[in-house]
């Protein structure tokens, strides 16, 4: 298998040029509904960024164990044919 040492380090990497404010505001104008609030959709998107995070925190290290333990048999569980 060939290595993938041919990709320039940092040609696809988008994380350097992350803007908070930028992604607010494009995902302000990607909402063609004009029922929807803009302050809103930000509003939104701002509590979702932080929710995994926030929730992480929450929980106990055990629970925490038992949840990724749960996600990794629901991953290598064999497909039902």
């Amino acid at each position: 298998m060939p290595k993938r040492s041919s990709k320039k380090p940092g040609a696809g990497d988008q994380t350097a040029t992350f803007d908070p404010a930028v992604t607010v505001e494009a995902a302000e104008s990607l909402s063609t509904d004009a029922t929807k609030d803009p302050a809103a959709v930000a509003l939104g998107r701002k509590g979702g960024l932080k929710g995994g995070k926030a929730r992480a925190a929450s929980l106990s290290k055990k629970r925490r164990v038992e949840i990724a333990r749960s996600a990794a048999k629901a991953r290598w569980k064999d497909p039902v044919s």
